[in-house]
């Protein structure tokens, strides 16, 4: 079905090149946003914009989710990030950015029975984790293991009706948390556990992370709720890097499967799904005397290393998510007595940051990676894992975004232009006459 675009009829955009003007179409969003529609600028004038990093470019319209950066506004298909936080589940969250709608209670409990069918991997594919070396990484044995999940499923590799896409996207979402705990357990030289159908998302995987033979992990529900929050906060976050890749795979009509696994790959990046890990490691410089909170400040002030976990491409105040971590850090620490030193040096660097003008001129705001790295830690989750849970946590949000590009009937294959800064034509000269 072809998608409308939201044309503004009453204002346009003159441009004047070399004396001549053209009249470009205005597109109007929900929340007011407007845009400037150049895809005829090319063949009318013969020029291109040039954006790097795409940061003044929208590549597309999206019903899925709004963020405003200078509020600090993040809202799921119109619902604020911080009710969904307050009522929801991670599952729920999940349905809601796939479908569009909050489930019923029977879509819910259809939607968990589903998830709960397709937990186990096939054999054949349990046996795929054996290929790699045990210090893997396990974002490499992530994204190899979902691509590999559409030779096991051919019947979904061309996605055709919404009861396709649903045993799709479930696939997904439920072994994902299996492949993910058994790329960990294949590093740490530990068996495999298989998912128990009678634990929750969250427990379930936590239960295949930490348990071993006759021995079940019972995490508290403080953890278990941390743990949601973390899935449900990451879920989506409208056109980063990784939701784009998936949006450019797909244009190609890469199936679902080879899509996500390219986002996976998008989001192995440091400056993207690798950035809490950069939080913590310098949580523990501070915490094991390698340097202090005034010196680390004053480092900062000098451009010799980065606040980590502060500052935002989007958010220009507070991170939305950031204030529910850090209270969901505070509550699971105390349910298990685990003194962590970190949330303490965390907090107070915060606190000193905050009350400093050189980081509140500039914006500075601790944002989600400050205090999700935290959390992990206290699941008892490695350093190395931490894009994967992310991964996990995202992969709604990329399939969601996949579907819509699938079927809007507008998007052609992605193909950004360039401004060619290379040598000029050249003859070819024979090897023997190269100087």
């Amino acid at each position: 079905m072809s998608k409308d675009y939201p044309f503004c009829p009453d204002k346009t955009a003159t441009l004047t090149i070399d004396g001549k003007s053209i009249e470009l179409p205005v597109l109007v969003g929900t929340e007011n946003e407007h845009a400037i529609d150049i895809t005829s600028l090319r063949t009318e004038t013969g020029y291109i914009t040039f954006d790097p990093g795409y940061g003044n470019t929208g590549s597309c319209t999206s019903d899925i989710t709004f963020v405003d950066g200078e509020n600090g506004i993040l809202r799921y298909r119109g619902y604020p990030i911080e009710e969904l936080a307050a009522h929801g589940t991670f599952i729920e969250t999940a349905y809601l950015l796939i479908f569009g709608e909050l489930p019923t209670r029977a879509e819910r409990q259809e939607f968990r029975g589903i998830l709960d069918e397709q937990e186990l991997l096939h054999e054949d594919l349990r046996h795929h984790f054996e290929g790699f070396p045990s210090n893997g990484h396990p974002m490499a044995i992530l994204s190899a293991v979902i691509n590999a999940l559409g030779c096991y499923h051919p019947d979904l590799l061309e996605i055709t009706n919404k009861d396709e896409f649903l045993r799709a996207a479930a696939k997904i979402i439920s072994k994902v948390r299996t492949i993910a705990a058994w790329s960990y357990r294949k590093a740490q030289g530990l068996p495999f556990m298989y998912p128990d159908p009678k634990l929750s998302y969250c427990r379930n995987f936590l239960h295949m992370m930490h348990s071993i033979p006759h021995k079940h992990f019972e995490p508290t529900d403080a953890q278990v709720r941390a743990l949601t929050l973390f899935f449900l906060l990451h879920a989506d976050h409208e056109q980063n890097c990784s939701c784009s890749t998936v949006r450019m795979v797909q244009s190609t009509e890469a199936n679902l499967f080879a899509s996500v696994s390219a986002g996976i790959c998008a989001l192995w990046g440091r400056l993207h799904g690798g950035a809490n890990a950069g939080v913590v490691h310098m949580l523990e410089k501070i915490r094991d005397g390698e340097t202090s909170i005034p010196e680390y400040i004053e480092q900062v002030k000098r451009k010799e290393v980065r606040l980590m976990g502060f500052g935002h491409r989007i958010y220009k105040s507070f991170d939305p998510r950031a204030k529910i971590l850090r209270e969901a850090a505070h509550d699971m620490l105390n349910s298990t007595g685990y003194d962590d030193p970190l949330l303490d040096i965390a907090l107070e660097l915060a606190e000193v940051a905050l009350n400093d003008e050189y980081f509140t001129e500039r914006k500075l705001y601790p944002n989600v990676d400050f205090y999700s790295g935290i959390i992990l830690r206290g699941l008892g989750i490695p350093v190395n894992m931490f894009p994967v849970m992310f991964a996990i946590g995202r992969m709604p949000g990329w399939i969601a975004h996949w579907n819509e590009t699938n079927t809007d009937g507008v998007t052609k294959i992605h193909r950004p232009r360039q401004i060619y800064t290379g040598k000029k034509p050249r003859k070819y000269i024979p090897v023997d006459t190269r100087l």
